[in-house]
């Protein structure tokens, strides 16, 4: 199972993460966690990006649990639309549970994210309304 997050929200919903644990937990499945570095960095100060956003998923794995389950932290650089639909084909994922959309934009039935991922991932995308 495949859970992208987006750690660039300052308040996190939780309720894919969730989902995706409970999910993993009722079918005894690894979940992969991952986020997207982007490939150009708004914050000057961030030298090493994907090194910056491991530590923001270590930390974030670390404060929500998922006990009993194998969990596996992933962090990949580029556009997150792609990285997560390259993903779940390099790692043959059975499902991708995520978010329907930025929580600013509430005015789209699906996020531009979940959208390409649904049309493009090549397993079920479970998406989780926000």
């Amino acid at each position: 199972i495949l859970c992208p997050v987006n750690l660039r929200h300052a308040q996190l919903d939780l309720r894919a993460y969730e989902e995706a644990v409970a999910m993993a937990t009722r079918r005894q499945a690894k979940l992969l966690v991952a986020t997207v570095a982007p490939e150009m960095e708004r914050n000057l100060n961030i030298r090493d990006s994907v090194g910056y956003w491991t530590e923001r998923l270590d930390e974030f794995l670390a404060d929500n649990r998922h006990d009993g389950i194998e969990v596996e932290a992933v962090v990949r650089p580029g556009a997150v639309h792609r990285q997560i639909v390259k993903l779940a084909e390099e790692r043959s994922v059975d499902v991708i549970v995520m978010e329907s959309a930025n929580p600013k934009i509430q005015d789209y039935l699906l996020g531009t994210t979940a959208s390409h991922v649904v049309t493009h991932a090549h397993c079920s995308v479970y998406v989780v309304r926000g």
